[in-house]
């Protein structure tokens, strides 16, 4: 059945993410976040969604969920990188052709285009339904809803990320490097520096040795890096330091460059024998890698773009989302939120001559996936 391009009405866009926005809700403050999500609960009950709290905060939507095939799953997150009071010195407001504000890019608009779309289907729900999955904490990871995020995937024919597009070229994202942390905590032995610095083992020696060796373990040509962001130590300029921290981030384009550095990690020692060191922490987000299922996606993707009128780039990214829990699962299709650029920065903004468009890919690929 063929259906026409649905007619987005950018102004009630406009007012329902001026809504969300105008709820700081930053990852630190649950209640906050429960904030915007009941908001977006009532958007889902007016249109007839089955809701449901689930462990931890997430919320999930099913509309026309029926059985008669799995469903598609959509998943968004309400919360945002921005604490509280960021509103008073970089509100919301419109300049033009752009939308500015915390968390418009990242993904508010992701949430408002996704029920413009819901609801220009009119009830008429794709075979076998929608899903959508309202996370509380994707930017800090997604310790709660992981769990939640995969046992969705399992049960669901193909996922969609209403994350932004990527800035300068909206294009969309069909594939993201798996991210990673790790923290190193150094033990030595103090002793005074000047009179028997020989009794000392330096836990910061031992330290700066494991940032050398351990950023040597990048492979670039593979997508791989390794960087040491943060590192202190020491009690006094007069002191072999007995203690030192270090942390490090990892980006991996595959699931064997994670093994690799993994292993290469907990096995790496200081080359003095008394300094002890302690590693915590691993790969946080698995590698979205770029299946045959997901280029297909974005292939039926393109061509609806190229049906409305509008060229549809794609491109793999290094910074992670949920959809690197589904991709490994079933086909996933990232960045179709609203187009626009400044994801965590003060010039964070939705492009408004391009946002409609994307809102119109999202309703037909929500029919026709």
């Amino acid at each position: 059945m063929s259906h026409p391009a649905p007619d987005i009405d950018l102004s009630a866009l406009q007012a329902d993410l001026r809504q969300l926005v105008e709820i700081e809700s930053p990852s630190s403050d649950p209640l906050a976040v429960a904030h915007v999500m009941n908001v977006v609960e009532g958007w889902a009950r007016a249109l007839g969604a089955e809701t449901h709290a689930l462990g931890g905060g997430t919320r999930v939507f099913r509309f026309g969920v029926d059985g008669t095939r799995p469903p598609l799953l959509v998943l968004t997150h309400a919360d945002t990188v921005w604490p509280h009071g960021t509103l008073a010195h970089m509100p919301f407001r419109v300049d033009g052709e752009r939308l500015y504000g915390p968390g418009t890019y990242d993904m508010k608009a992701g949430i408002a285009g996704l029920f413009h779309a819901l609801r220009a289907l009119r009830g008429e729900w794709p075979r076998g339904g929608v899903t959508v999955l309202l996370s509380p904490d994707e930017e800090t990871g997604s310790e709660t809803s992981r769990a939640h995020i995969e046992a969705a995937a399992r049960q669901s024919r193909a996922a969609l990320v209403v994350e932004p597009p990527v800035a300068d070229t909206h294009a969309l994202k069909t594939g993201r490097k798996g991210t990673g942390s790790f923290t190193l905590t150094f033990t030595g032995i103090a002793s005074h520096a000047g009179n028997k610095p020989e009794e000392g083992a330096s836990a910061i020696t031992a330290a700066a040795e494991a940032v050398l060796a351990l950023q040597a373990l990048a492979r670039p040509e593979a997508g791989t890096t390794v960087s040491v962001g943060l590192m202190a130590g020491g009690s006094a300029v007069n002191v072999i330091p007995a203690d030192c921290t270090l942390h490090l981030d990892l980006r991996v384009s595959t699931l064997a460059e994670a093994e690799r550095l993994d292993a290469a990690v907990r096995a790496w020692r200081p080359g003095d024998a008394r300094v002890q060191v302690n590693v915590a922490g691993g790969l946080n987000r698995p590698p979205f890698e770029q299946g045959p299922g997901t280029l297909a996606l974005y292939e039926q993707a393109r061509a609806i773009a190229g049906d409305l009128g509008f060229d549809l780039p794609h491109a793999v990214v290094g910074g992670g989302s949920d959809g690197n829990f589904t991709a490994p699962i079933i086909p996933t299709l990232d960045g179709l939120g609203a187009p626009g650029d400044g994801a965590h920065a003060a010039h964070e903004h939705v492009r408004l001559d391009r946002w409609p468009d994307h809102v119109r890919l999202l309703t037909r690929l929500l029919r026709e996936v």
